[in-house]
Parts: structure tokens; C-alpha cells; sequence
């Protein structure tokens, strides 16, 4: 029996070998996480659970591989909107893509693929980053929550200052009451967690 109510679901996000120490786009700590994230699962602790997945083709837009004289980190503007290029990671079909083997992923319900357009990169569970109109895509999770009668999610998972906390703003801005798990997320640096709290501040977001 499911510790939270039926109404309320768990979104890991990410939780792949390319952002653990040693991948190739390695979160401050990321390890850490894994156990405390294996036994929520393993507990059947929500009765609705997604995984998201970074899953990027080889020739995918944020990768700073693909404009020529730019490093990692740099910050150009893609499709009218700020993008930070990021190394090459997660690419489909490769190790660092998998969904981490330490965690027993059966209780997931929904495993949702991010990220895989060339063009469009993809942060957030519910939208993708803008993309070459202008706007930014659903992934349609925001529907399928709805239909399962979810009404509250709570998030965890890497990289805290990027892809989770993305996801928890749009989760909140689709009308969805979020709790911010940060014991169970790391962030891409340390120097990103004072930004992090700010948004989270702003936006009413509770932490867990």
C-alpha cells in the first residue's frame, strides 16, 4: 500500500549514469541520491510514478560539439531564448543514456524520452525548451497525470538547477501542487543552490 494518497505522484528525473561523478556531464554529488530514490521505489511509497530520460541525438543542438569555436557552459541564444551548451551526454542508445541500474525501476508507470528533437532541447518533464517557432512543446505528461486523477506531484532526481527544477515550475504552472524533494536531488554545481532556493522562493514551491 502506497504511502501518499492515490491523488499524488512521484517524478524522478533523470537519474542516468551521464550525470553521476565520472559521466559526461557529472552532478556535484549526484550519486548520493540513488539509495534514498531506490527505496522509495522499492517501497511502493506513490502509487504513480515517472521517470523521466534524457535521450538526445548524437547531433542534438545544446551540444557545444555542434557550433563551432563554442565550449561547454558558454550561453548562446537558441530559437530567441538563452541556451547553455552543454557536453556531449546521454546521447540515445549509449550507457550514459540508461536509466541508472541501481534502481529497480519496475514500479514506474511512465518512462518519458526528453530531449530526443535535434533541434529543441528539453529541461522539463511537461514542456521542452523553446523551440525553432518560438514556443514551447508539451510532452503531454501534464494529460496523462490528469487522467490518472493526480493532483499533486512531488519531484527529485538530477540536475536540481536545471531539469528538476524546470519541471517543478511547470508542474506548478499546470496547476499542479508540487513539493520539491531536495534531499533527493544534487545540482549541476554547488554555486547553483542559492538560484535554485530563490526560484523555488518565488514560486511558492514547498520543499520536502
Amino acid at each position: 500500500m502506497s504511502r501518499f494518497a492515490d491523488d499524488t505522484a512521484l517524478i524522478v528525473v533523470d537519474l542516468q549514469p551521464d550525470f553521476m561523478p565520472g559521466g559526461a556531464l557529472a552532478c556535484f554529488d549526484g550519486d548520493a541520491i540513488v539509495p534514498a530514490i531506490a527505496r522509495l521505489l522499492e517501497r511502493r511509497d506513490y502509487g504513480t510514478v515517472v521517470a523521466t530520460q534524457d535521450w538526445h541525438p548524437r547531433a542534438h543542438a545544446s551540444f557545444a560539439a555542434q557550433h563551432a569555436g563554442r565550449a561547454p557552459f558558454e550561453v548562446i541564444d537558441l530559437h530567441g531564448a538563452p541556451q547553455t551548451l552543454w557536453p556531449e551526454h546521454c546521447v540515445q542508445g549509449t550507457p550514459g543514456a540508461a536509466l541508472d541500474a541501481r534502481v529497480d525501476w519496475t514500479p514506474a508507470d511512465l518512462i518519458l524520452r526528453k530531449g530526443t528533437g535535434v533541434q529543441v532541447d528539453s529541461y522539463s518533464a511537461f514542456r521542452e525548451n523553446h523551440g525553432p517557432n518560438g514556443a514551447r512543446p508539451r510532452t503531454g505528461l501534464a494529460g496523462w497525470l490528469r487522467e490518472r486523477g493526480i493532483a499533486e506531484v512531488h519531484v527529485c532526481g538530477l540536475a536540481r538547477d536545471v531539469c528538476v527544477l524546470w519541471t517543478a515550475q511547470d508542474a506548478q504552472a499546470e496547476g499542479f501542487r508540487v513539493r520539491f524533494l531536495w534531499d533527493l536531488t544534487r545540482p549541476v554545481a554547488p554555486d547553483g543552490d542559492a538560484p535554485t532556493r530563490q526560484a523555488l522562493a518565488q514560486a511558492g514551491i514547498g520543499l520536502g
